[in-house]
């Protein structure tokens, strides 16, 4: 087939990767345009030092390197190989980054890809150049090596050519034209391309595109500085360029590559230099290539003191020459893939770099031909992910900015972000401030994670304090705070929970459409349910109250969910969709003393008949007009009370003057996670993605094959029911310090079988509790693994879930 008329805007490593992946894929009606000439068109891959590293904290940004480091390995033009896989080696020179050096063994194992921790001899030895003196100890991932990005680049393009792919040189893209909301074309100096999908790949020129049709793209291109010395008399006669492996030495946010006999050094130690992609040269105005900028010594001047320390061999040698190149920064480091939300075929593959540019264009070219990605779970890459607040210039400058200084910094998984803070807070944040809150940010809003009024909770409690890492933003009040939600009654703060309202004649069979169980029941019915894609994998899982016969409120988890909702709204408007999350607000309260605080407060019947579980009600609590829903994701008796923001503050007051005289607190997120694994409770995003099927995770109770009128993914569920390989599955873990916080390997002896997804300890069961995807035949309760957290192997066992409460008797009181 020759499938739609695509024109992809780039052909550098990303655009040329696409075209090569699409067409193999059959679909050749594609036109490849560039402003600059081919295989070198001026843009970052063109200057790019092709370092590939594969070691991330991301599963699929490992996957993606992965797959680029096997295609570009089978690349050559004219015998000229595409990779040099010489490996990769970071070093450790302070204990710190030592430790964290284990860390990110772990990553790499639990994502499959081999990996050794090496001992400062074994540095020294695989790069003699290192002083012995300042290396503690390194990590090699033999499989690491250099990309030759322009080779790469020509030789995809031959290999699309081959297929039919066009590929025009020196057009320069003025407009891309639409009609109806959809595209139609790509104006260029040299006439008009038809196309039904254009997809942008124009790297630091994205944002410039993007414009073109309405979109808002958060990149900003940003100045890194490469250098590279004169012969170093210590590497004279070597023949290769690359014998060494590349080398990190991220405490003083330095990179390494051999030249023959020359060192490459790479430096994000700099002050950021962020470009407008307005303010970029053309490829005609530009002196050597538009991404390529002069050379600011003084800025160097650090890194090149320090290399002279780490390489001895380098005080022989001088820096001959240098850039400051221009490389793609996004506010959350990760890609910008997918579809404009307002102009029906107008796609990005942006803010990619040559570490996981075929990986990338693998997926968005599953995701355009088969409708979904099938080799990685892109959720977290997907352009439509970011609220509002999160694409405005301010925002955008300042995080693309951080995320440059803190490139090779080590990070707690819960380190808060830096400005601009505050941005978005509940009606119950003077409240919350009041009593000490120790906020941390989610999607923007302010969101407590213990609060210091509980410390007197603590004192005559067993809270053990876990390891070192665990307890960075952490307080024993955590511990303080789940146990007393066990025993009298807390108010939680569920305002940054996504809050979506789906109304019209027309909106039961639209969301019965795309929800895996039964959601148009009677008024008042509440249902947890799944978003699922059309292989079945979960994109979602939300909760959904019918409050009135078209009227109907979702509890999603992030402007994904938005997204997916308006792309299938039914063409006729008989359903219509909108994020209510900015004008309400929400108190989660619950605990066994629940029921007595909450009905004095109110006419309407609150006991276990008058509002079931899993059943919502208008009410008023005192003066206050709220919807409650008797749900709880803490595993205790109460409700999910949600009102109008102007309302807030007088809610949380009416509710904590009833609460205080039973005992009861206010308390944070801290407690909420560790309640919430006690139970079992599963979080999207985290214990399950876009690469999960509902069988594996444990939900498939929220599925109904048989379901009148079926639903996305049904079909590709009904062949995957019964073909279970892995699991979600619950581990205990006895030592109170060994916490652990997720991401780490799971082994069954020496063999990695499997990583953690959430962790934290039960402060009601006394135990260490982390989730993990595990092989199907290791799920067995009482089987002992385990958990490889830094340099340490924590033994854990497989135990039957929920660990608490199994029988739902204090949900369902």
């Amino acid at each position: 087939m020759a499938g739609p008329r695509v024109v992809i805007i780039g052909a550098g490593v990303v655009g040329a990767a696409l075209a090569d992946e699409i067409s193999a894929r059959g679909w050749t009606d594609v036109t490849v345009v560039d402003q600059g000439p081919l295989p070198a068109t001026g843009g970052s891959s063109s200057h790019a030092p092709g370092l590939v590293f594969q070691t991330n904290s991301s599963k699929t940004m490992t996957e993606m390197a992965r797959y680029t480091v096997e295609k570009f390995c089978s690349l050559d033009v004219d015998g000229q190989p595409a990779f040099l896989q010489v490996g990769g080696l970071e070093v450790a020179t302070t204990d710190d980054r030592l430790t964290e050096l284990a860390r990110r063994h772990g990553w790499i194992t639990s994502w499959g890809v081999e990996a050794s921790l090496l001992s400062a001899d074994e540095c020294v030895e695989l790069y003699p150049l290192l002083d012995p003196s300042r290396v503690l100890g390194g990590l090699l991932v033999p499989t690491d090596g250099l990309a030759k990005a322009v080779i790469a680049v020509e030789a995809q393009i031959r290999r699309a050519t081959e297929r039919g792919v066009r590929f025009l040189a020196r057009h320069e893209v003025l407009d891309v034209v639409q009609e109806d909301g959809k595209v139609t074309g790509v104006l260029t100096d040299q006439g008009e391309l038809p196309a039904d999908i254009v997809v942008c790949c124009a790297g630091i020129w994205g944002p410039r595109i993007a414009r073109m049709v309405g979109m808002n793209l958060p990149l900003t291109p940003l100045a890194h500085q490469l250098a590279w010395t004169g012969p170093v008399p210590a590497l004279e006669g070597q023949t290769q360029e690359a014998v060494r492996p590349i080398l990190r030495h991220q405490d003083a946010d330095l990179y390494y590559r051999d030249r023959y006999d020359r060192i490459g050094i790479g430096y994000y130690g700099h002050r950021p230099m962020p470009v407008s992609a307005d303010d970029i040269l053309s490829v005609e105005a530009a002196q050597d290539m538009p991404s390529v900028m002069e050379f600011t010594e003084e800025d160097f001047e650090p890194a090149w003191t320090e290399t002279r320390s780490l390489l001895p061999a380098a005080r022989e040698a001088k820096i001959e020459e240098g850039i400051n190149g221009l490389f793609s920064f996004t506010t959350d480091g990760l890609p910008l893939l997918g579809e404009s939300p307002e102009v029906k075929g107008f796609w990005v593959a942006e803010a990619v770099w040559v570490t996981h540019s075929a990986g990338v264009a693998r997926g968005v070219a599953e995701w355009l031909v088969d409708g979904y990605c099938s080799s990685y779970d892109l959720h977290e890459c997907d352009v439509n992910r970011f609220e509002e607040h999160q694409l405005s210039p301010e925002y955008v400058l300042a995080r693309d900015c951080q995320n440059f200084v803190e490139v090779y910094d080590i990070l707690h998984p819960l380190q808060p972000s830096g400005a601009p803070r505050p941005i978005r807070t509940s009606p119950f944040h003077p409240r919350q401030e009041e009593k000490g809150a120790f906020f941390l940010e989610a999607t923007g809003w302010e969101r407590p994670q213990w609060y210091e009024a509980n410390a007197g909770l603590v004192e005559g409690r067993s809270i053990p304090t876990p390891n070192d890492w665990a307890a960075r933003y952490w307080s024993p009040i955590v511990g303080a705070e789940a146990q007393a939600t066990r025993e009298t009654v807390a108010m939680y703060d569920m305002t940054a929970l996504k809050r979506l309202e789906v109304t019209g004649p027309g909106a039961a069979a639209f969301l019965e459409r795309l929800t895996s169980s039964k959601v148009a029941k009677s008024v008042g019915s509440v249902t947890y349910t799944l978003l699922l894609d059309h292989d079945g994998g979960i994109r979602s899982d939300v909760t959904i109250a019918r409050l009135a016969r078209d009227l109907f409120q979702v509890g999603a988890n992030g402007n994904l969910d938005l997204d997916w909702f308006t792309r299938h709204l039914p063409a006729d408007g008989s359903a219509a969709v909108r994020d209510i999350t900015p004008g309400t607000c929400c108190i989660g309260l619950w605990g066994p003393l629940a029921r007595q605080v909450l009905q004095p407060l109110t006419d309407a019947d609150f006991s276990a008949d008058g509002l079931k579980y899993f059943r919502a009600k208008k009410a008023y609590i005192g003066s206050v007009p709220v919807t409650a829903m008797r749900l709880s994701y803490v595993g205790e008796l109460g409700w999910e009370l949600y009102t109008t923001a102007d309302h807030g503050l007088k809610l949380w007051d009416t509710l904590w003057a009833a609460a205080e005289p039973l005992g009861g607190i206010v308390a944070g997120r801290g407690a909420f996670n560790s309640l919430r694994l006690e139970k079992g409770y599963r979080s999207f995003g985290t214990d399950m993605t876009y690469e999960h099927d509902p069988y594996e995770a444990g939900v498939g109770f929220a599925v109904k094959l048989d379901k009148e009128g079926g639903f996305i993914g049904q079909e590709a569920l009904t062949r995957r029911k019964e073909n279970v390989s892995r699991r979600l599955t619950c581990l205990t873990i006895d030592d109170p310090q060994s916490v652990v916080m997720g991401k780490e390997p799971i082994y069954d002896g020496d063999r990695p079988v499997g990583y953690v997804t959430s962790a934290a300890y039960g402060y009601t069961i006394g135990k260490g509790i982390a989730y993990a995807w595990l092989p199907a035949e290791l799920a067995e309760p009482g089987r002992t693994l385990h958990i490889g957290y830094f340099d340490q192997r924590i033994e854990a066992q497989v135990a039957a879930e929920p660990l608490f409460d199994p029988t739902m008797s204090r949900l369902r009181g």
